[in-house]
């Protein structure tokens, strides 16, 4: 449901080629700065922004390249790149930078930014306030169908990654490494242990409410790893097509026949010329989250130079065992020990059984061995563990609301602040 960060072009003229630029979007929650409550604020927050009733900002001194924009819920806020940046250099300032004057803005709302991809203790049956804005129609579709007041609509947040492409040939190339890569996001983005106000054994739970909360349409999310297409008349064809024949008795206007209602775990938009990864939680701070970004696109460069394997090879791994290692990772973050020997040869890994926090160091080590900002923040970040792993450090299985706000307390100061969260 997020509006892409890329150009739109028409038809097959794309405008950028691969890695020739970056769409980022990072999604926070708005809660009151005493209690951490979730507060339905957005609207106002744009409302004193702008002066006007408007669902996006366009920030002063920003060239045009940042902006603020609304989500399903009303206390959900993503600060995004409305133009793609050619270079992810000083990129976590810039978003920190709208961190502070957003929370300025919040200040005499009595009102703070929260990170991480799910709030602890919402309960969204209760406390879910949709947009009632500027394209509320799309959110009232969604939720006549599929009913929104649910975790997997209306309490997640997330980091993502718009990855741009030329032409059907660019497509398949960033299509078939993007594959790849998904099932091994969560043991590097985990940051959504908390669920209900309870300790969750899964450690990325805003995932496992993602992938089910399309049940009724279940070709909408998939396997949440996409089908192996690798063109646009494909894709349009095996995906999209059969998407929204699926939907046509419960939309019949159409209002959901649109690219962006695929939800898997990367989506294409040939309307802009990119390719939307969806399976990063936000993390602590923006960088944190950049320097995620930056070892996850240097992966997927490394994929489509082909330095391990050919193109294709990538293009012969099924969908279901890398479905499986996605639910493995879901679960166990940097904890999984993974042995699907395909998504092994394809990242470098000769061992035939490894666990996902040793294969992330192994990538780290190949492909950005010395980015004097992303490299640092990496090492500290997968020696300390995931954020879901820090956090569950820290409380019991079944914590009382005071322990929670002490921790999550803790991680709203360091998006404050722009700090790492209990690393080293």
């Amino acid at each position: 449901m997020s509006r892409s960060t890329m150009n739109a072009s028409p038809g097959y003229s794309y405008p950028l080629g691969l890695f020739a630029g970056y769409g980022l979007e990072l999604e926070y929650m708005i809660v009151d700065e005493a209690t951490l409550d979730i507060r339905p604020a957005a609207d106002q927050l744009f409302r004193a922004a702008s002066g006007q009733d408007v669902s996006w900002h366009l920030p002063e001194g920003e060239e045009g390249l940042m902006g603020w924009s609304n989500e399903l819920a009303l206390h959900v806020l993503e600060f995004k790149t409305i133009h793609p940046t050619p270079t992810l250099e000083g990129m976590h300032e810039r978003f920190q930078a709208q961190v502070a004057a957003v929370e300025r803005l919040l200040k005499p709302m009595s009102c703070r930014l929260l990170p991480t991809g799910m709030h602890p203790w919402m309960n969204p049956d209760l406390e879910t306030r949709l947009w009632p804005h500027e394209n509320n129609e799309i959110y009232a579709t969604y939720d006549r169908i599929f009913g929104c007041r649910g975790h997997g609509w209306s309490n997640l947040q997330s980091s993502h990654i718009n990855l741009p492409f030329g032409n059907d040939e660019e497509f398949g190339r960033l299509h078939a490494a993007v594959r790849l890569v998904l099932p091994l996001l969560p043991a590097l983005a985990a940051s959504s242990p908390v669920v209900d106000g309870k300790w969750s054994p899964i450690a990325d739970y805003r995932i496992e409410a993602y992938r089910t909360n399309s049940k009724r349409v279940p070709l909408m999310a998939g396997a949440v790893i996409p089908e192996t297409v690798y063109t646009r008349d494909d894709y349009e064809r095996e995906i999209l097509g059969r998407l929204y024949s699926a939907m046509e008795g419960l939309d019949p206007e159409g209002i959901l026949r649109n690219e962006w209602a695929n939800a898997r775990g990367c989506i294409a938009r040939f309307d802009r010329g990119s390719i939307e990864i969806r399976l990063l939680d936000t993390q602590e701070c923006p960088l944190a989250d950049l320097a995620i970004v930056a070892l996850v696109s240097e992966l997927v460069r490394a994929l489509v130079e082909e330095r391990w394997v050919t193109y294709e090879q990538q293009k012969t791994v099924p969908t279901e065992p890398l479905a499986n290692v996605l639910v493995d990772t879901m679960r166990y973050a940097e904890r999984t020990r993974i042995s699907e020997r395909r998504l092994l040869e394809a990242m470098g890994i000769k061992r035939t059984m490894t666990w996902a926090s040793d294969i992330w160091s192994t990538l780290l080590d190949e492909v950005l061995p010395a980015h004097p900002v992303w490299t640092p923040a990496l090492r500290q970040m997968l020696e300390a563990g995931t954020l879901s792993t820090r956090i569950s450090k820290l409380i019991r299985r079944y914590p009382t609301r005071g322990e929670l706000h002490a921790v999550y307390a803790e991680l709203a100061d360091c998006l404050r602040r722009g700090s790492l969260f209990r690393v080293r």
